[in-house]
């Protein structure tokens, strides 16, 4: 079997991450339960050192040595318990990071697809359409709100010259109705002192009806 095809380069990618995070975690497995078993066999002849250290030395000093090798075996798996949990962390962080990419690969095919053709420019150029045509809407909308009126424009100051006509029309019919308002009732008979006062009162009367 080649080099290739025993890390599996024909394999997805992914799935070989995978199958290469679960075996290094059942390696730490059996890591584990070798931890265990020589802790506890470190206690056991630690045990038994200390039963035969003054009956039998020979036996306490045999004990003592096995507790020394594995101890030392402890260390060792240790050391390699630490390197599998290394390789496992940059597995995982190695597929996180291809699976991050893979993903962020799509969306920018996506935004590809997305775009098309289109560029900044044309962009740039459908906005100030779009404006433009925002703009004809608005002064539309401002004439159909605000009618001009039909015909000539109206001139001000023919109104008000009219207007004024109108005004010195009726005053002036108001004085020629006045020119025939009696200044003396028939059946009265009034002093002259008194007819002038008579007429003072009608004067005030007619500029009062003048005025309204």
């Amino acid at each position: 079997m080649s080099f290739m095809s025993w890390f599996g380069a024909r394999r997805d990618p992914k799935q070989s991450a995978r199958d290469a995070i679960v075996g290094l975690r059942q390696q730490l497995q059996m890591i584990e339960k070798k931890e265990e078993y020589l802790q506890k066999k470190i206690e056991e002849e630690l045990r038994k050192a200390k039963a035969n250290a003054v009956t039998n030395k020979a036996v306490a000093t045999a004990a003592l040595k096995r507790k020394k090798a594995s101890e030392l075996e402890l260390d060792r798996l240790a050391g390699t318990r630490l390197q599998l949990e290394m390789q496992v962390n940059t597995l995982e962080s190695a597929n996180l990071n291809a699976e991050t990419m893979a993903a962020m690969k799509k969306a920018a095919d996506a935004l590809k697809v997305i775009h098309g053709n289109m560029t900044v420019d044309q962009v740039d150029a459908t906005m100030n359409e779009v404006t433009a045509q925002r703009e004809v809407a608005q002064e539309i909308s401002d004439i159909i709100s605000n009618p001009t009126p039909i015909g000539d424009p109206i001139d001000e100051d023919e109104l008000l010259q009219e207007l004024n006509d109108l005004e010195q029309e009726q005053l002036d019919e108001r004085l020629r109705g006045a020119e025939h308002v009696p200044l003396h009732q028939p059946q009265t008979i009034k002093e002259p002192e008194h007819e002038a006062h008579d007429e003072e009162e009608e004067l005030r009367q007619l500029q009062a009806s003048m005025a309204m």
